[in-house]
This record gives C-alpha cells, sequence and structure tokens, in this order.
C-alpha cells in the first residue's frame, strides 16, 4: 500500500493502481487523485521480480539550501 505524500491528499493506493515510473531521480509515482510525486526504492528479488518499496518523506533528498541560494542569485557580470 503506497500513500500520497501531499500534506492536503494522503490517499492510499495499490500498487497496481498507480504508475511507476522514472523522472530522472529515481522510482516515483504521481498521485493519481493530486498529481504529488512520491519517491520509491525499487529491490529485485533473487527471482528478478521488481518490488517497490516508498521512501518516508523525511527521507527524501531535497536539494541543499546552498544550491538553492546559488540558483536563485544572478549571475556576475564581468568588467
Amino acid at each position: 500500500m503506497f500513500v500520497c505524500h501531499n500534506q492536503s491528499c494522503g490517499a492510499r493506493w495499490a500498487p497496481d493502481e498507480v504508475d511507476i515510473h522514472n523522472e530522472g531521480q529515481g522510482p516515483l509515482f504521481r498521485c493519481p487523485l493530486c498529481g504529488a510525486r512520491n519517491h520509491l526504492k525499487a529491490n529485485q528479488g533473487r527471482d528478478g521480480a521488481v518490488t517497490y518499496k516508498q521512501i518516508p518523506r523525511e527521507h527524501v533528498a531535497k536539494t541543499p539550501p546552498s544550491a538553492e541560494a546559488k540558483r536563485a542569485t544572478p549571475p556576475r557580470r564581468r568588467s
């Protein structure tokens, strides 16, 4: 069972009800109700079958504050 991490949504979904794909940041599913991105971890069994486990919201890698500050600062002009 997967749970949408969007605070105002919180909908529960069975694995067969969501589309799991990679948007460049690892496997995730978008909540069918609100569209929020919810990150997953892929595990491959000995038989080759892939299962997914939801990553808790507090463990999802976030952009470091220093990277956000660099993006928000306009480029310097050379004289």
